[in-house]
């Protein structure tokens, strides 16, 4: 576990995803499966029916065009440093959008709601109790969500899976005038392993990380990709044509034993 202003020495750490799908005809795809720190080394590789399928890179997003039908499959390797920096302290731009409503972050919706229980609580202390209510408050439940689920949705079935969580207390942090954030991670420890989302809040100068699935330990995540909701950060967006996705594996691990992580703490994630 790391002090509040001691960056932590983490085991390295080795993380990998395979995604496969079907393609139906011409198609354009944004993958954001690489890791947004340094890397020790990373190879990303996307083929057609077994052949190589050009990729073009925009900072750690990269889009893949296809003109034909066949098995399109995106497979990304990297091996992580064991010293990694924590995100820049927030800048007004990222305070202010960190505040506003998103798409399934609607802090407007739900500011009743958390004024009523958080209202009288400020800075961590108020994230904390957030972040205790959304993990007491919802069941880990796989499929109980699809893709139009919202946060204001999540709180009324009382249940969800990480970016449920992650939505809901980014949405409740915003209410109360906390600048809240996503992030997608690769997450050793976490069981089924898959994709993970987290949310970030800006705090006494600096980017601080909350899991309320408490699911995996948060000095050991890897950065994929930091948004205002999942809206920014999923891991295949389809810009044009239809892909139909028929499998993934993901792999996180670290060198060492996994670090504890008693999910109170001021913890940063990397990158």
């Amino acid at each position: 576990m790391r002090s509040l202003y001691g960056w932590p020495t983490i085991a390295a750490m080795r993380v990998a995803s395979t995604l496969s799908y079907d393609v139906a005809g011409p198609a354009e795809v944004a993958f954001q499966v690489a890791v947004a720190g340094p890397v020790t080394s990373e190879v990303l590789t996307v083929t057609l029916d077994g052949a190589a399928v050009p990729v073009t890179a925009v900072d750690r997003t990269h889009l893949v065009r296809v003109g034909a039908t066949g098995r399109l499959v995106a497979a990304y390797a990297a091996e992580l440093p064991d010293r990694r920096e924590g995100p820049p302290p927030p800048s007004d731009r990222d305070r202010l959008v960190a505040l506003r409503p998103s798409r399934y972050c609607p802090s407007d919706r739900l500011a009743g709601y958390a004024t009523s229980r958080f209202g009288t609580l400020s800075g961590a202390d108020a994230v904390r109790a957030i972040v205790d209510h959304v993990h007491r408050h919802l069941v880990y439940t796989l499929g109980a969500s699809g893709p139009t689920t919202d946060a204001a949705d999540t709180l009324l079935a009382g249940q969800g899976v990480c970016r449920d969580y992650a939505h809901l207390v980014a949405t409740l942090c915003r209410a109360v005038d906390v600048p809240a954030r996503v992030a997608a991670v690769y997450a050793p420890g976490l069981d089924p392993m898959d994709f993970h989302l987290v949310a970030e809040t800006a705090l006494d100068g600096g980017w601080w990380v909350w899991d309320a699935t408490r699911l995996a330990p948060r000095p050991a995540l890897a950065r994929i990709a930091t948004g205002r909701d999942a809206a920014d950060v999923a891991f295949a967006t389809m810009l044009t044509g239809t892909l139909n996705p028929i499998g993934q594996e993901i792999v996180a691990t670290t060198a060492a034993d996994l670090p504890e992580d008693d999910h109170t703490s001021l913890v940063a994630l990397p990158g």
